[in-house]
């Protein structure tokens, strides 16, 4: 398959380019700074020449968007607003476009769409999307006003010969420097890695070897548009999380942190507090309908393999 990955430089598109290729697929990244001969430029926001790799490709997967581990002002958040929903918009005019238009465009979203809540997990059929949640700060609305126009932006999108699915995804636990994985890891091993204003927040999360499978599956299934979440099947609380992180590479103990020492961390990590506080608790219900088999869809069992995997990278 040809396929064209917008975005493509961040850790996601890292991931799913050396998967891809590594099977033979003919994979090409639209990205700002191109460096190698697999990389093309866009700007992210205007029709470029780049729009030729899209004509007679087999599938687009946009991952492109101002990264979310960031102090949430509000020109950052105008920024993430800006970038997701322009590149989209680009994205699909130059689908819309082409004589030959791809089968399949896959288009990154995320798992904070949903409300922050502590009870039954979020599937896509009955899950309840964020906003206006008692007991939260407001600027959270935010999130999920940007996650809520990401996603719009692409179903208003006039590609009807082009199959569309909006990747609703979790954080993806990969043994890849500079990913969830390894930050959580260095905050463990700093003796950071203790429940946070109690822990109960639940953590959703996806192995990276099952989101590579579940993105090769939404690109075979042709029965599978519209929304998919990208989660394990078992959201933890964070306490649990952290505890089974914690395990995985022998740290024997992990200080907890109020919610204002969480501030304060974030402050300096500069990062928002959002990413740490927000329960967020989410399953795979359409993958898990169509038949989809997770490899790691317990954390436990998931963490001692990224371990593993990191300690022999190193």
């Amino acid at each position: 398959m040809k396929i064209v990955i917008p975005g493509g430089t961040g850790q996601i598109g890292r991931i799913l380019d050396r998967a891809l290729t590594a099977e033979g697929h003919d994979v090409l990244i639209l990205t700002r700074r191109p460096r190698h001969d697999r990389e093309l430029y866009w700007d992210g926001r205007t029709l470029g020449r780049w729009a030729e790799a899209v004509d007679g490709s087999d599938a687009v997967i946009n991952l492109a968007g101002r990264s979310v581990n960031c102090r949430y002002t509000a020109a950052n958040q105008h920024e993430m607003l800006a970038s997701r929903v322009e590149s989209t918009r680009v994205v699909g005019e130059a689908v819309a476009a082409a004589a030959r238009p791809p089968r399949v465009w896959l288009q990154m979203s995320t798992a904070t769409i949903y409300a922050h809540h502590y009870g039954t997990p979020h599937d896509e059929a009955t899950g309840v999307l964020g906003g206006g949640e008692p007991d939260v700060p407001r600027y959270w609305d935010r999130s999920t006003d940007i996650a809520k126009a990401w996603e719009r932006t692409q179903q208003d999108a006039p590609t009807p010969d082009t199959r569309r699915v909006a990747l609703r995804t979790a954080m993806v636990m990969s043994p890849d420097r500079g990913g969830a994985f390894d930050l959580m890891l260095r905050l463990a091993r700093c003796g950071l890695g203790g429940p946070i204003d109690g822990g109960t927040q639940y953590m959703s999360w996806i192995h990276d070897r099952d989101l590579v499978r579940a993105v090769r599956f939404l690109l075979d299934r042709d029965d599978l548009a519209g929304p998919v979440n990208l989660a394990a099947p078992h959201p933890v609380p964070q306490r649990a999380f952290m505890q089974a992180l914690r395990r995985a590479w022998g740290i024997p103990v992990g200080l907890p942190a109020t919610r204002r020492m969480a501030e304060l961390g974030a402050f300096a990590l500069r990062s928002d507090t959002e990413l740490l506080l927000k329960s967020r608790s989410v399953t795979p219900g359409r993958l898990r309908d169509a038949g989809f088999g997770f490899e790691h869809p317990q954390w436990p069992a998931a963490a001692v393999d990224l371990a593993r995997r990191l300690r022999r990278r190193a």
